[in-house]
């Protein structure tokens, strides 16, 4: 008998499914949808030209003679008409029609005879995306009696003869983007409309100047400057040396509109979500950097830029977007104003106002729980290798005007949108809108992002020391130092203008507490211990250093108290990304300092440029940081200081007595202050109405050597402008110049 166990097979049940032998089944939307959701802009249906009421009869439809017919629609589109001027669209360089949602604009139609209102029917039907529906508000057909209206109204204006002129005004929520356009006539037989005209589609854009719309702005100097100003100032450098660069926003540029409405079809953003403010910029934010979706540009701050553009050499966005349009692949490279810049083009350019803002000492990484950690070793030293955050010495983001009706009220206004990818949002790299007055008042809860900004703004920046055995011991709290200042560009100006009072309450104030009481209410953790301040003091001078200069560090010790103070110090000198990450240490003393009872002692140190010129990295930045043991007390004390290097300047000059249409010449000039030569070098210069991006490669500029670059151009609009130029190079980033010019008509 044998030991080996039988298993007997189950004997199949009536029951039981058969088992699959095939291939696996195609699965598809049928049974849950019959159309697909529209999320291309460019995608259009087939409208037939003849659409019949039933069959035709034995002989087929009669002749239709009798009804009316469209011999032409005049769209009304140049810029010296009616519609362009009324909707402040005058200055886009396109050859279609652009309106703005919210307002009347008008076309005239020209019929085979004149129109007979009480016989005759006839409609303007406007769709948008391939499956254009009523009831999704991508289709819509306007009326031209009161009697008949859908969501758009539609009036008659003026009949002459033949000709009518219609008033189409569109709802002031409508989708946002570019609109197939018919004219369509109702016979007994069946509907007859005008053939697919490309010359006839239309853009219809956001309206900051109706009230009704979202991004409704009233204040006309604001909402002139926030949508229609082409040329803008980024402001970068650190705080108490603040640094300006010029920007061509250039949204009225030819292709920046479809441009950027490829954008959002390259996001796979439902045609139906595109008249929604709210949604438009927080998908946008996602699409600007490219981290998980292909989208605008490519971040990269690394100072290889071996493949792409050095993000210190771009003048402006329309090279980017229309690059980025026409290539379908991602633009590099980008660091954070450049996001931002191009980002705010998006946005004017779709007509919601923006600003860049500029944040000086900006927390960045921390997940909202206000803290800037700093590892001191147990003899006051800097841990570089456990010190793990950093503290941007700027960083650069949008703000969008709009309401918001998702937020109790007294929250629409300025909302922060960021395009730089920094943490991720609901999965993806973005961030906003979140609403400013939420971060100003704690309310960290309320979507989007508020709680990652307004750590931005409000973090403290906390030191610890750190024994060898590896507790850590917290030993200073400085809670001013993040959030410093925050600007934007004066409306209507070339100047700064300060609107940290925008984001936060006074440091120290009764209000600034309750802020940070509302917001620890939402999670957001501070360091809130109670330690006696120092008796001693350290002071960091602020400097003023071009690159290439030797300077003295002059740093002052000051006794507050009666008996002698002896101080172990480390002064510590890296090149620093603005990031605030390092790049090398350059300079490191150790002096002990002895101080009399009330008195102070100031310890000199000569920072030469040879020690720091071989460690420079772009923007270039010398970070200081002097940290100092109290023998007496044990106490720590610390001082930071962060002295941008100033670069030498290109000199742009215009010829005189410009004219539209009359040619013009540009000088750009630059002499190589440096030893060293310049390898690798690129010039781009543009300006808004009168020339597009140019630039120029040179491969040497040997030092001590000038160049000179002259470039013809013809201005096609009237009015002040400004010429700017960049060069930039591996050795030597972001050396600018501009100048300001008028056009006569």
């Amino acid at each position: 008998m044998s030991d080996e166990i039988v298993t007997p097979t189950p004997s199949p049940s009536p029951s039981a499914p058969p088992v699959p032998t095939g291939p696996p089944p195609k699965v598809t939307n049928r049974g849950r949808t019959a159309v697909p959701i529209a999320s291309s802009n460019s995608d259009t249906t087939d409208v037939p030209e003849f659409e019949p009421f039933g069959a035709p009869g034995p002989r087929g439809f009669p002749p239709l003679t009798e009804f009316l017919d469209i011999w032409d629609v005049n769209m009304i589109k140049r810029p010296d008409e009616i519609n362009r001027k009324q909707h402040h669209t005058v200055l886009y360089n396109s050859d279609n029609l652009i309106v703005r949602r919210g307002q009347e604009f008008q076309l005239k139609i020209t019929f085979n005879r004149p129109y007979k209102p009480a016989e005759d029917k006839f409609a303007l039907e406007f769709a948008i995306g391939s499956s254009p529906q009523f009831s999704k508000g991508t289709y819509i057909p306007v009326f031209p009696t009161s009697e008949r209206q859908s969501t758009w109204t539609g009036r008659i204006i003026n009949t002459n003869e033949n000709m009518v002129t219609m008033g189409i005004t569109p709802l002031a929520s409508c989708i946002v983007g570019k609109y197939n356009m018919y004219v369509a006539v109702m016979t007994p037989f069946g509907i007859r409309r005008t053939r697919r005209d490309s010359s006839r589609d239309l853009y219809i854009l956001f309206n900051p100047w109706v009230a009704d719309d979202a991004v409704f702005l009233d204040d006309e100097r604001e909402r002139d400057e926030c949508v229609m100003t082409e040329m803008g100032i980024i402001y970068h450098g650190a705080h108490g040396d603040i640094a300006e660069r010029d920007w061509n926003y250039g949204q009225f540029n030819y292709g920046v509109l479809d441009a950027c409405l490829y954008i959002m079809d390259r996001s796979d953003m439902p045609i139906t979500n595109r008249g929604d403010p709210i949604k438009v910029t927080r998908k946008a934010s996602a699409m600007m950097n490219s981290r998980d979706d292909e989208g605008v540009l490519v971040g990269n701050w690394s100072g290889d830029y071996t493949y792409g553009v050095a993000p210190t050499s771009w003048t402006g966005s329309t090279e980017i977007l229309t690059t980025y349009a026409s290539s379908k692949m991602p633009v590099a490279y980008a660091q954070c104003w450049v996001y931002a810049a191009v980002f705010n083009t998006f946005l004017r350019c779709l007509g919601i106002p923006s600003r860049v803002v500029t944040n000086y000492y900006s927390a960045h990484d921390n997940d909202g729980n206000l803290r800037t950690d700093i590892i001191l070793d147990d003899t006051g030293r800097i841990d570089r290798n456990r010190t793990k955050d950093s503290i941007w010495n700027y960083h650069c983001w949008n703000e969008c005007f709009m309401t918001r009706p998702d937020l109790p009220p007294g929250f629409g206004g300025w909302q922060v949108v960021d395009a730089t990818p920094q943490e991720t949002s609901d999965g993806m790299y973005r961030c906003g809108p979140a609403s400013v007055q939420a971060i100003k008042h704690g309310h960290t809860c309320y979507p989007f992002d508020a709680a990652f900004v307004f750590a931005e703004v409000n973090s403290d920046v906390v030191f610890y020391s750190r024994s060898r055995d590896g507790t850590l011991e917290l030993v200073k709290v400085n809670p001013t130092h993040v959030g410093r200042l925050v600007l934007t560009k004066t409306p209507g100006d070339v100047s700064r203008r300060d609107i940290t009072d925008q984001y936060k309450f006074p440091e120290g104030s009764t209000e600034e507490r309750t802020t940070l009481e509302k917001a620890e209410e939402y999670g957001c953790k501070r360091e809130k211990s109670n330690l006696p301040e120092a008796d001693v003091d350290l002071v960091l001078p602020t400097l003023e250093v071009s690159v290439g200069d030797d300077f003295e560090l002059n740093m002052e010790f000051i006794n507050r108290s009666d008996e002698r103070r002896v101080v172990d110090a480390y002064i510590s000198g890296s090149v620093v990304y603005y990031t605030g990450v390092t790049s090398s240490e350059f300079l490191l003393r150790s002096p002990r300092v002895t101080i009399g009872p009330n008195k102070s002692v100031k310890e000199l140190v000569v920072v030469e440029s040879k020690s720091y010129m071989k460690h420079l990295v772009e923007q270039a930045n010398l970070h200081f940081i002097a940290t100092g043991k109290i023998k007496e007390t044990g106490q720590i004390v610390t001082a930071m200081k962060v002295v941008p290097l100033h670069n030498p300047k290109l000199t742009v000059t215009v010829s005189e007595g410009g004219k539209v249409s009359e040619e013009m010449t540009v000088t750009v000039e630059f002499k190589n202050p440096f030893s060293f030569d310049l390898e690798g070098v690129y010039i781009r210069m543009e300006g808004p109405g009168i020339l597009m991006p140019k630039f120029k490669y040179y491969s040497l500029i040997p030092a001590g050597s000038s160049l000179t670059w002259t470039e013809f151009f013809t201005p096609h609009r009237a009015g002040s402008t400004r010429m700017i130029a960049i060069l930039d190079c591996p050795a030597l980033r972001q050396v600018q110049g501009q100048a300001s010019l008028t056009i006569e008509p």
